[in-house]
């Protein structure tokens, strides 16, 4: 599999999310790899978007969101969980994708233990369709915001193309202000997909 170059991250926020969609995520955790599938993302666009956390300028909080594309931008929500964020475009404009779902593919059995849940076959469809499930799967919490995506820790690399088709665009979910953006995308059709 071949690691994304710097170049991938620094398009457009909107063409970048799009194109996110089948990418593997791939994170290293001692001598395991997990490796996801990503299914479910939503874009935000800084200062052109009220649900940005950088939409009121950069903060000791946001300021990996204003780094050079191809970072990962990870923050703490409801005081419980992760969530982790593709940066995109060039350094100083605080644009970012949220992973909302990956599907699973290798590193299952840790993903589990992660999770500190049991799981059978029939119910990994709960593994990692959420943002904080994600992250709890793939052992992602404060440690890892800053982390530059074209080093070895965590990288995203090719995966499946997927055609215009078969992605769909909707309003993103759980925020206040910016409701009617369409920039939540999935892979439709596929049962990872955190909410239908």
């Amino acid at each position: 599999m071949k690691k994304l170059p710097r170049s991938f991250y620094l398009q457009p926020t909107l063409v970048v999310a799009k194109k996110l969609l089948g990418k593997y995520f791939v994170r290293k955790i001692g001598d395991e790899i997990l490796t996801g599938k990503i299914v479910e993302v939503e874009a935000y666009l800084g200062e052109n978007d009220p649900a940005s956390h950088a939409y009121r300028g950069k903060t000791k909080r946001n300021e990996v969101m204003f780094m050079n594309g191809g970072h990962l931008y990870v923050y703490f929500t409801y005081g419980m969980h992760f969530c982790a964020n593709i940066v995109t475009e060039d350094a100083g404009k605080g644009r970012a994708v949220l992973i909302r779902a990956v599907e699973p593919l290798t590193g299952i059995e840790l993903m589990k233990k992660n999770r500190k849940r049991i799981f059978t076959e029939h119910s990994l469809i709960n593994l990692t369709n959420g943002p904080a499930k994600f992250c709890q799967a793939f052992g992602i919490e404060r440690e890892q915001n800053g982390t530059d995506l074209l080093g070895d820790e965590i990288c995203l690399t090719d995966g499946v193309d997927i055609p215009p088709s078969k992605i769909v665009a909707t309003t993103r979910i759980g925020i206040k202000n910016g409701k009617e953006k369409k920039w939540r995308f999935y892979i439709k059709g596929n049962p990872l997909v955190s909410k239908k």
